[in-house]
């Protein structure tokens, strides 16, 4: 008997060990499915694979979520048409859930993303609290959207971590067609028969991912390079590179004396390796701004690093959250870096107006 055609094949083979360790773990696995070839192509993979490990005595609970954020007209109907393919391929539990996508300074698209991951994460801790495994959010990012991922991370001028792009498993977030091209899950979904909805704002120009993606186009075009894989090795690359510097940034943190009031002693931060510095820069200031607050960029961690290399007596940096950060000499002498209220000094520390360090 013939096999599968080939990218049927190549599918149901990226989603078959991440599917089969969900399984015997006890986790379920949640799609987020929007209708598109990718989402459409691995939510078809996954069926396969779940009938096929529950005819041999398995349990996969599998789950769909297909999130309409309302944001272009007949919206609704594609959410529910997307709804109807994964009932049809065999996926029982599966929800629409709209959104209201509210707009902030980051432009429609941040806010769109925003949006939909908090209702699959909220999605997702439902399925968990049914299961003692947990729950895992499968997401259909191919090697087409790691490649754009890290070029608008060199756009960017972002250090490793952004050039990483997207991990493979991260937490409770698994993307299972990220060795795939595009190309493929589009040539499965036709080899199948299923219907695909081509989203009109992958053609809208006014999104940056829209004209990062012609570029890579146009670059492919005149090397006759396809660059996907090329990008995709350097993500690889960059993402071991991160997790190491991660990992070191943890240890010297660790490694550092903070004072009730949060500050460090500008000595033992300065003499940090300057690879690592901006790490640990980014932990000391999430610990002092608490959950929900975003990370400093890298214009707040270079000002924050001037405090300590270029310190002229310069004011406090402001950072996300509700602190600023100063410099200045406690009672005994020495120079610290540390927090400061942004409508004053922290309460009950007298010595933050005193001379500075």
């Amino acid at each position: 008997m013939p096999g599968p055609p080939v990218a049927v094949a190549a599918v149901r083979h990226a989603v078959r060990a991440p599917l089969a360790e969900a399984v015997a773990a006890g986790r379920a696995v949640l799609l987020a499915v929007s209708g598109g070839p990718d989402s459409v192509a691995m939510a078809a993979a996954v069926a396969f694979e779940a009938d096929f490990l529950a005819r041999r005595g398995g349990a996969p609970r599998v789950a769909a979520a297909v999130v309409d954020h309302g944001l272009q007209p007949g919206s609704g109907g594609v959410a529910e048409e997307a709804a109807r393919v994964c009932q049809r391929l065999g996926i029982d539990e599966v929800g629409v859930h709209r959104v209201q996508v509210r707009e902030a300074g980051d432009g429609p698209e941040a806010a769109a993303r925003t949006a939909r991951h908090a209702t699959l994460e909220a999605r997702r801790a439902v399925l968990a609290a049914d299961l003692p495994g947990g729950a895992e959010l499968w997401l259909a990012h191919t090697r087409d959207d790691q490649a754009e991922q890290v070029l608008l991370g060199l756009l960017r001028g972002a250090g490793t971590r952004s050039l990483a792009a997207m991990a493979p498993r991260r937490g409770p977030l698994v993307r299972p067609l990220l060795d795939l091209p595009g190309a493929t899950t589009r040539q499965a979904c036709a080899d199948l028969g299923l219907p695909v909805h081509h989203d009109p704002h992958n053609d809208d120009p006014r999104f940056t991912r829209v004209r990062v993606r012609r570029a890579l186009d146009l670059l492919a075009a005149e090397t006759g390079e396809d660059l996907g894989p090329a990008l995709a090795r350097t993500a690889a690359h960059a993402r071991a590179d991160a997790d190491l510097l991660d990992a070191l940034a943890a240890e010297r943190r660790a490694g550092l004396a903070v004072a009730p009031d949060g500050s460090v002693e500008v000595a033992a931060l300065a003499g940090l390796e300057e690879a690592l510095r901006p790490r640990v820069w980014r932990a000391l200031v999430r610990e002092a701004a608490g959950p929900g607050v975003p990370d400093p960029t890298s214009v707040h961690l270079a000002q924050l690093d001037r405090l300590l290399t270029a310190w002229h007596g310069q004011g406090a940096v402001d950072v996300p959250g509700p602190w600023r950060w100063g410099r200045w000499r406690t009672v005994g002498g020495d120079a610290v870096v540390g927090p400061i209220g942004k409508n004053g000094p922290a309460p009950g520390d007298a010595v933050r107006h005193g001379r500075p360090a």
